[in-house]
């Protein structure tokens, strides 16, 4: 990434960092914690390269990186509260769910080059589909429906090719990861 390139993040975290640094410091106790934390969500900012000028809203981007990391460093410390069984297996489903991600980038792999691309745009790298449509010289209406034929080819290679099962309730309980 070249000096130029960094321009968009630069501006961006100028303009959001206190915002979450303040966020921060109300959901962590420890003022070196919350900077640490800080700096994680800057450098996977970092990360991002060209694709964090892409991101269509950048703050509600770094809050979803900087609350994912927050949640990460509450399950790595291991501090348990016994929950009701009713949220229990709500977290249950997502740490399924969270797995199953596992399988994404050999299924992608999988997929025709347009629903790839469709699914890499506008779910992976936060492209609007009103973008996407722009891109590609289409309208929004077709550029919904594609992304959609997308989602639901990619879902039904990972329920095959992946083994999904699904509990009662419909939601993910269990899978076969190649």
């Amino acid at each position: 990434m070249s000096q130029s390139d960094h321009g968009c993040l630069i501006r961006a975290w100028h303009q959001h960092s206190g915002e979450l640094r303040s966020w921060l410091l109300k959901r962590v106790e420890d003022t070196t914690e919350a900077e640490d934390l800080l700096q994680e969500v800057f450098f996977k900012a970092l990360l991002q390269k060209e694709r964090f000028c892409r991101v269509e809203n950048a703050r509600a981007w770094l809050f979803r990186v900087t609350s994912n990391a927050v949640i990460d460093r509450y399950r790595l410390r291991k501090d348990h509260v016994p929950l009701p069984d009713d949220i229990v297996q709500h977290e249950e489903v997502g740490v399924a769910v969270d797995d199953l991600s596992q399988c994404i980038p050999r299924v992608l792999s999988e997929l025709s080059q347009p629903d790839r691309e469709a699914i890499t745009l506008c779910d992976l790298d936060g492209m609007s589909q009103q973008r996407y449509a722009e891109m590609k010289g289409i309208t929004l209406a077709a550029a919904k429906s594609r992304v959609q034929r997308a989602r639901k080819r990619l879902r039904q290679t990972l329920e095959i090719n992946c083994k999904v099962q699904l509990n009662d309730a419909g939601n993910v309980c269990c899978f076969v990861p190649r």
